[in-house]
């Protein structure tokens, strides 16, 4: 959320809201900053290169940007052969589109996921 613009009280009111847990602004902007490599790895990961199926879909939640209100979510989640599910991956982008799930199933199939 903090870097695709809402801003630090507005996540800390969220979280409050969801979780009962208080933290301030800058809590939640030092939280952020140590998550960014974390999400970075993620998405750079090595990929299982077996699943039973995977699941592509997307959802739009409100974001605050200069241009767009809402951006898409798009997320691949994938079932193992043993029923374990795993999200593969997820993007934010401001609309749903052909060329963005190409480029993340490419992205997927570049890390290892084959069939």
């Amino acid at each position: 959320l903090y870097s695709k613009g809402v801003t630090t009280r507005e996540i800390a009111d969220l979280i409050e809201k969801m979780y009962g847990s208080h933290y301030s602004p800058a809590q939640v902007s030092n939280i952020s900053k140590q998550m960014i490599p974390k999400v970075e790895a993620y998405h750079q990961r090595k990929l299982s290169d077996k699943f039973f199926c995977v699941y592509l879909d997307a959802t739009y939640i409100p974001l605050r940007r200069e241009t767009f209100e809402r951006e898409a979510v798009y997320i691949a989640i994938g079932i193992k052969p043993n029923g374990h599910k795993e999200v593969i991956d997820y993007r934010i982008a401001p609309s749903e589109n052909v060329e963005n799930w190409t480029e993340m199933l490419q992205d997927m199939k570049s890390r290892g996921l084959e069939q």
